[in-house]
């Protein structure tokens, strides 16, 4: 009974759990663990062949004066977005949890931007910023609007962080709206007898009781902005002058167009350890505030 029994364990286990092991392996285990093996060697597709050179490429990576700079241009980028974004989702997340008409339309809405793909935003932000903003701008003798932000380079970063805060918002909306709806409705009753303005309610209640949210979101912010491509690529190209090559973007044109993966690897696997440092800090940190209801 007991071998039979066993035996229906493995079998249950194989038919529901299998499938999303061999996923999992196939699509992120076996790609992470060849992936940090490139870095270790001079891989090239062209010759077909590799050998061993140690932490080499590691050291290219500190020499890259290039990816550095860049990497310094991605930290500011990642900076702004993530607060312009957080700011953004928190205040359109309360208004959005007041019961006003037409709120579940409005939800949707926001939330839309986050269902385009990088790619396809990125040429439409384009579209605007080098036809629609600069007539707007001549039009009306709107001195920001009447050249393109994209061939400006200061306005080109901030053209880059403005597109992808806005894709970002509307998904951190639906977050922060759930850390808001478990906001305990008899505190916020007590605190209305106590004559607590809107301003005191949000600052010394709602935020404090939705620190669990704000940690998900600046999480998911910070990771998401730090991998920027897509957006990067459509949008800018890199351009005006290699001014807003993002990390992600001089790793992929490394490893893929300079046909040295090694050494863009390498530079992926400093990047990821970056990214998860500042999380995972940043979530430590966050965590701690937390309170009780």
């Amino acid at each position: 009974m007991k071998n039979k029994k066993k035996l229906k364990d493995i079998g249950t286990f194989l038919i529901f759990g299998a499938p999303a092991i061999f996923a999992f392996t196939a699509v992120i285990l076996v790609p992470l663990i060849f992936g940090l093996y490139l870095t270790f060697t001079n891989w090239s597709i062209q010759v077909g062949n590799h050998s061993f050179v140690a932490f080499d490429n590691y050291k290219e990576v500190f020499r890259d004066k290039t990816f550095l700079s860049q990497l310094w241009f991605t930290l500011k980028y990642v900076f702004f977005t993530v607060i312009f974004s957080n700011v953004g989702a928190f205040f359109l997340g309360l208004a959005l949890t007041k019961n006003i008409k037409g709120q579940n339309f409005l939800r949707t809405g926001f939330f839309t931007p986050n269902l385009i793909g990088g790619l396809i935003l990125g040429y439409l932000w384009q579209f605007l910023f080098s036809r629609v903003m600069p007539f707007l701008g001549s039009e009306f003798g709107w001195e920001l609007f009447q050249t393109s932000w994209l061939t400006d380079t200061n306005k080109a970063f901030w053209a880059l962080v403005i597109v992808n805060s806005w894709q970002l918002m509307g998904y951190l909306m639906i977050v922060y709206i759930a850390g808001f709806m478990s906001v305990p409705s008899d505190v916020l009753e007590a605190a209305d007898i106590d004559g607590a303005s809107k301003f005191r309610k949000v600052i010394n209640i709602i935020l404090p009781l939705s620190i669990q949210g704000i940690v998900v979101c600046l999480f998911l912010s910070i990771s998401r902005s730090f991998l920027t491509y897509d957006l990067n690529l459509a949008l800018t190209n890199g351009g005006p002058y290699g001014s807003t090559e993002l990390a992600s973007y001089h790793i992929v044109q490394k490893a893929f167009l300079s046909n040295n993966y090694g050494v863009g690897q390498a530079e992926a696997v400093v990047l990821f350890l970056i990214v998860a440092a500042i999380a995972l800090t940043q979530s430590y940190l966050m965590k701690r505030m937390e309170v009780e209801a």
